[in-house]
């Protein structure tokens, strides 16, 4: 269980603590147990009393291990670290009191545990400072009640020393490992910190690498396209002299099905001619070149209108346009902009399958300064969890493989290089207006 309300530094330091103090109690049982040779040898005369002392001190040890192995041992591994390392401190004070007092050489093992605690255990100075003192006092407490006392207090007090120096480099030791770790943990978080910067960052170049290579794409296809136009546009020429020449013969005149045949032939060959002249606007882009140039807004959605048209078949196109139209800009990546908007709404609309389905074009001025021009659908409308999300790149709420989510991202910046924002407003299930405005000469 984890101990609520700890900071990022406290809940890693008391992760590294149970395991230490897992690995700790298991150390402390194996010495406590491998004492019983010592005792076998110096107080075999003791040996039936101090060997089930060590057995107990090592059955509460594991007790503790086990506390420490379950889902509450974080939560209480500093007073359990502090219990089993207090354990054979006692144990050792009553070894000394039960054999010489001061003249025992079980102080030792009283030093070897400050040494260890100090330089291994992730304890806090103040902890080790408190658990050093404990110490002393178990052997002063020892050598006090012994039945021959303090007989030689000389030793008595070079042995206290040596105690107090133990504790004291065993609390120093202790504040500069914990100065050491919280020094490592800053690092560790700020290299953390950093390598998500670096992944933030390396995630925004993979975008933006997505968006020049699908704007070479485009380019190359714009070349590709420019020159295939040209050769297009020439045989629709002479289609339509011919035509036309037909149609001043007198046998035509004479021919009434002859006749509406080549007008109605006329009429398609115009068609395509203004869908080639639409497609080599589109195509003939220069970039850094007339960015900002005058031309017809009437005339850029009409031709959106017509290079989107083949999506927007059976959909009712209402336009409201001012008499002057001028505006200043780049025309191709304006039309590109309608294009994108003409088929998102022509989408939105099939999908919501409306008996009466309709777009309204609507541009309006702006203090004669600007015209604003608004593209409105009765389609499915944007859900209100999408509504903030509708211009990121690769950002789309159509099948896979159906976009790739980069046309509003990338007429947003079209918008924003003519100084205007593209905006968006929906109720879902109900309709979607995009809106954006240029610049009047």
């Amino acid at each position: 269980m984890t101990p609520a309300g700890l900071s990022p530094y406290h809940q890693q330091l008391s992760e590294f603590r149970l395991a230490y103090s897992k690995a700790g109690s298991i150390v402390s049982m194996v010495l406590v147990l491998m004492g019983l040779g010592l005792d076998y040898t110096l107080y075999r005369e003791a040996f039936s009393t101090l060997a089930p002392a060590r057995f107990l001190v090592a059955g509460l040890t594991l007790a503790i291990l086990r506390v420490l192995h379950s889902p509450n041992g974080l939560r209480w591994v500093r007073p359990l670290t502090l219990l089993w390392l207090a354990l054979p401190q006692i144990m050792i004070a009553w070894m000394i009191w039960v054999t010489n007092g001061v003249d025992s050489i079980y102080f030792v093992g009283l030093h070897l545990a400050l040494y260890a605690t100090g330089i291994i255990l992730p304890i806090a100075f103040f902890e080790s400072l408190t658990f050093g003192l404990f110490t002393y006092a178990c052997y002063a407490i020892a050598c006090y009640f012994h039945p021959e006392g303090l007989k030689d207090f000389s030793q008595f007090a070079g042995i206290s020393l040596f105690i107090l120096f133990s504790a004291t480099i065993s609390s120093f030791c202790t504040y500069f490992n914990e100065r050491g770790r919280y020094n490592m943990f800053a690092l560790q978080r700020q290299v953390s910190e950093k390598n998500e910067s670096l992944k933030q960052i390396n995630d925004t170049l993979a975008e933006v690498k997505g968006q020049l290579i699908q704007r070479e794409k485009m380019a190359a296809i714009g070349t590709l396209s420019a020159g295939l136009l040209h050769e297009l546009n020439n045989p629709v020429n002479y289609s339509l002299m011919a035509i036309n020449m037909g149609l001043t013969s007198p046998a035509t005149e004479s021919d009434t099905m002859l006749k509406e045949s080549l007008i109605d032939a006329r009429e398609g060959m115009q068609r395509i001619q203004n869908i080639v002249s639409d497609l080599k606007t589109f195509a003939y882009q220069k970039p850094g070149q007339d960015g900002q140039r005058l031309f017809l807004l009437e005339n850029a959605v009409r031709s959106g209108l017509r290079l989107a048209g083949h999506e927007l078949k059976g959909v009712e196109i209402n336009i409201d346009l001012p008499q002057d139209s001028h505006v200043m800009g780049d025309e191709p990546a304006i039309i590109g902009v309608l294009i994108n908007l003409f088929s998102n709404a022509a989408h939105a609309i099939q999908i919501a399958k409306r008996e009466t389905p309709h777009i309204d074009i609507r541009v309006t001025p702006q203090d004669n300064k600007r015209l604003r021009i608004s593209v409105r659908d009765n389609g499915m409308g944007i859900a209100p969890e999408n509504m903030e999300r509708v211009f990121e790149p690769f950002f789309t709420t159509r099948d896979v493989g159906a976009g790739l989510g980069l046309g509003l991202s990338v007429s947003y910046g079209i918008v924003q290089r003519h100084g205007g924002t593209l905006s968006v407003e929906s109720e879902a299930g109900q309709w979607t207006e995009f809106s954006f405005d240029l610049p009047r000469p």
